[in-house]
């Protein structure tokens, strides 16, 4: 790229990482909020906890349909209306008479929040392919991950100054400004000569056609198997760094921003070499590193190691998790310019399902044993490795 076109790609990764950081605002930010919710309604907290796994079926299911939506009548359009309604539904969260119509509202902003994870990946498609798409994706990802690092303290920060429904004030007015930034500063990037025929029977048959396709599934499973094990150690580090090492809130807060840091950098790895080295190589490297961190950590676990030696694995692992997602992304994408929404949505909603499936596990044998993560991550990352070599790799020789 040139300086001018550099400059052009930082400012769109900007914009459109913004609109990949709604995902993570919208489930972390409320979080410190739990207690307050609580006392609130009346309720218990399996009932609170219950409107953040809504949320999370939302930002899934979401995503197939909304990819599928910004394939028909392009990109702005959607997303337009999504941000549109997720004022709305934050509005509804922060109003809501009853722990049931939280829920339900819930629900629904995670539905529409899913717009802008899985258009802003179908927009980069739409502008880029090969290593100009893998080099804008780690800047997209720059700004994208740094929403699961600054959500939980902005969320505390708000608690701070007002109660629980200033949290989704606060998420009605990001919802805002994405709007306006939709409106004013987002150009259509899908003509519509490329667009997919408005037919549910052919979305169907979109989506099928992608599950046939063995190296696309093959990536697209890479990565959201890798990234589900991420989900089992944001829901089981707590626990193990607070209730078996002892660490103050703080020192916890300090491990697992670091260990964001880290997934940051690996991203950012593929990103800035992807000229000089492939996306395979990094991909099987990402793989083989998270396989042997995972293994570390389960024998920490199994023989009660200390927690330096649990804490090195951990961020090895979470670094390959920013290096398999990276490489993988413009990997599964490469051929699917003609679909590329209804692509990302697939990559997008494997991570969710997955996690949704594994992060209850974390807990499985109580809360002081640090074992079932480590069979976890370890399961996590064997599984992305067979789909690796079972699909991509496999496929690739019965084609020769």
């Amino acid at each position: 790229m040139t300086n001018k076109n550099n400059q052009h790609a930082v400012r769109l990764a900007l914009l459109l990482g913004l609109f990949s950081t709604l995902g993570p605002f919208t489930i972390d930010m409320y979080l410190p909020a739990f207690p307050q919710i609580v006392e609130k309604f009346g309720t218990t907290a399996s009932l609170v906890q219950l409107s953040l796994t809504a949320c999370l079926l939302g930002l899934g299911v979401g995503q197939v349909v909304m990819g599928s939506l910004s394939d028909v009548y392009g990109r702005r359009k959607p997303l337009l209306i999504s941000m549109a309604l997720y004022v709305v539904a934050s509005i509804a969260c922060a109003i809501a008479p009853s722990i049931w119509l939280l829920i339900f509202a819930r629900l629904v902003q995670g539905f529409v929040a899913s717009a802008g994870i899985v258009i802003s990946r179908a927009i980069a498609r739409d502008m880029f392919s090969g290593h100009e798409l893998t080099k804008f994706f780690s800047l997209l990802l720059l700004v994208g991950n740094l929403g699961p690092l600054v959500a939980p303290v902005a969320g505390s920060g708000v608690l701070s100054l007002t109660s629980w429904v200033g949290v989704f004030v606060a998420l009605a007015l990001l919802g805002m400004f994405l709007l306006a930034m939709t409106k004013w500063s987002l150009k259509e990037t899908l003509p519509i000569e490329r667009r997919s025929p408005s037919n549910f029977a052919q979305q169907l048959r979109n989506y099928g056609s992608l599950l046939r396709d063995r190296s696309f599934t093959g990536y697209m499973l890479a990565q959201g198997v890798m990234i589900a094990g991420v989900f089992a150690y944001v829901s089981g580090t707590p626990f193990i760094y607070q209730n078996i090492y002892g660490v103050s809130p703080t020192v916890f807060a300090l491990l697992f921003g670091s260990n964001g840091i880290t997934l940051i950098i690996g991203s950012q790895l593929v990103g800035r070499m992807a000229h000089r080295v492939s996306e395979q190589f990094f991909l099987l490297f990402g793989l083989y590193m998270a396989g042997a961190a995972s293994i570390a950590v389960l024998l920490v676990g199994i023989f009660h190691g200390p927690l330096y030696a649990l804490v090195i694995p951990l961020v090895f692992f979470v670094a390959s998790i920013g290096i398999t997602s990276t490489a993988a992304f413009p990997l599964a994408m490469e051929s699917q310019g003609h679909m590329a929404g209804s692509a990302a949505a697939l990559m997008g909603v494997i991570p969710f399902l997955l996690g949704a499936v594994v992060s209850p596990l974390v807990g499985i044998a109580g809360e002081h044993t640090a074992v079932p993560l480590g069979v976890i991550i370890l399961t996590t990352s064997a599984a992305a490795m067979l789909s690796y070599f079972l699909l991509v790799k496999k496929g690739v020789k019965a084609k020769a």
